[in-house]
């Protein structure tokens, strides 16, 4: 994947300027483009944090780096020049992504349709539908077909700095979507009773979290991955890919655990794992208490308290999970509980 000067072949912008898991679940219209064009120079537009991400789903020629503070659209795309023979709205539904795309004057705009819009004709747009099923729709609708369920990246080949690991990921963008760290610290601790190899896991920011759920739950020095700042994305596809599980709330590396196929457990609390989560298949358990409230969004996602439907879930029902999907894989060949980990593995903060 280039960052460079674009090449004589017609291009085909997409917009997805958001975070890692609306990346990953835009996988199967990104194959669903691949596929369509393929003498087309594929641009993406999205954060260059996401660069090392986006070169390892090997769909997209180059990132053109675009973002805004939360979900917003960004303001303006730095585009070379020239027009896009085709733009892809895959980052919104209404006219400040549909206009930031316009403006580069594409000679073909998909999108879906909106009344503040009426020039783009598109399909309707359905607030309860899983995000992947979502940006499939719209291609489908356009004539490009696109299978949801075409969500896998590969495997990376990078060694894992833990194989064969638990990866306990306790950390969110937004509090809402955050179970409790002496929750995750519980289940850390009964893993490693169990003689499991525990890697706790954290974004840039989060190393004061990460440190505290590792050392709740008894941790040897070394299980903490990330923190200071996030782990390249090369090294943590890696420690998903070779991971046991992964115990995670709804936020990107679940979406990672989904594409590279690894056993999880994803806590839902504000939004419902039909719109989120991973497809239906027995290496995945979703836990979700929405009581009787009978909506898809009954929580605010980017709250700043933890949602009260993810307070429901308990330790023992994680760790109930979490051994029924393990049961599902058998241990890789060569690793034995407990293993410690590499010498040159960082220390907890």
């Amino acid at each position: 994947m280039s960052r460079g000067p674009r090449t004589a072949r017609p291009s085909a912008l997409v917009l997805r300027a958001l975070g890692l898991g609306d990346l990953l679940t835009a996988v199967p219209a990104l194959k669903a483009l691949r596929r369509h064009l393929p003498g087309h120079e594929l641009v993406l537009a999205a954060p260059g944090r996401l660069a090392g991400a986006v070169a390892a789903t090997g769909l997209v020629d180059r990132l053109l780096p675009a973002e805004a503070p939360g979900r917003a659209v960004p303001v303006a795309l730095a585009w070379p020049g020239g027009r896009p023979d085709l733009a892809v709205d895959l980052h919104g539904n209404g006219p400040p992504s549909h206009l930031l795309l316009q403006r580069l004057r594409p000679r073909r705009l998909l999108a879906y349709a909106h009344p503040g819009t009426p020039g783009i004709p598109g399909p309707v747009w359905r607030e309860d539908e899983h995000e992947r099923e979502r940006w499939c729709r719209l291609l489908a609708w356009y004539g490009i077909p696109a299978d949801p369920a075409d969500l896998s990246i590969p495997a990376p080949a990078t060694p894992s700095p833990a194989p064969g690991a638990v990866v306990v990921h306790p950390g969110a963008d937004a509090a809402a979507r955050c179970w409790p760290r002496e929750r995750f610290a519980a289940v850390a601790r009964e893993l490693r009773a169990a003689g499991h190899r525990v890697v706790v896991t954290a974004g840039a920011g989060e190393d004061a979290l990460a440190g505290q759920v590792a050392r709740r739950a008894g941790l040897p020095r070394g299980s903490v991955l990330g923190g200071t700042a996030d782990v390249p994305f090369d090294r943590l596809a890696a420690l998903v890919a070779g991971a046991r599980c992964v115990v995670v709330g709804d936020t990107g590396l679940a979406h990672l655990a989904t594409a590279l196929g690894t056993p999880s457990v994803v806590l839902f609390g504000p939004v419902a794992p039909r719109l989120w989560g991973p497809p239906p298949d027995p290496r995945h358990r979703v836990l979700w208490h929405p009581g009787t409230d009978p909506s898809t969004r009954p929580g605010d996602a980017h709250g700043r308290t933890p949602d009260e439907r993810l307070l429901r879930i308990t330790v023992e029902e994680v760790l109930t999970a979490v051994r029924d999907v393990m049961s599902t894989v058998p241990r890789p060949v060569g690793r034995a509980p407990g293993d410690h980990p590499p010498a040159d593995a960082p220390a907890p903060h």
